[in-house]
């Protein structure tokens, strides 16, 4: 199993950071591994919500499923995706700061079938994988948080 754990720093507030990263049909706009993302019915995020996402995994793109397993609004949600031979649990945390608010981001993958030959190498890529989408999640939050500025100011 390879695991990830990224912290996000953001001037947004909680509830505009809750409300995006919860709805999964917006990774592909933040996560650059993330080939296409959308709703599988209602995008509101909410247990039992489902979102077809087309992941890049080395040179293909693989179908998954994510579904909202859990969730508190403005403070977790919990995902379950599966694919071919890959499954995923991305746990995502939300706490109110003074400056906006703190995202933690933890996933676990675990292959199976012929990819389980792969796990001596999952564990690096999944490491940069979730470094290519903690940056993407920074810029697209701090975007979101400055275009409210602009629209307040």
């Amino acid at each position: 199993m390879a695991r990830l754990h990224e912290i996000v720093l953001t001037p947004l507030p909680v509830e505009r950071a809750f409300a995006y990263v919860a709805n999964f049909a917006n990774s592909s706009r933040w996560d650059p591994n993330t080939a296409s993302s959308e709703s599988l019915g209602d995008p509101t995020p909410r247990v039992g919500a489902r979102y077809q996402l087309g992941v890049r995994l080395a040179s293909r793109v693989v179908p998954m499923e994510y579904r909202i397993a859990a969730l508190s609004p403005n403070k977790r949600v919990v995902l379950t995706g599966t694919g071919s031979g890959v499954e995923t649990v991305d746990d995502i945390r939300f706490e109110r700061t003074p400056d906006g608010t703190r995202v933690e981001y933890g996933a676990d993958l675990r292959l199976h079938g012929w990819l389980r030959l792969l796990a001596p190498l999952a564990e690096r890529a999944f490491a940069a994988v979730g470094r290519n989408a903690r940056d993407g999640l920074q810029r697209a939050l701090d975007e979101m948080a400055q275009a409210d500025t602009e629209i307040a100011a």
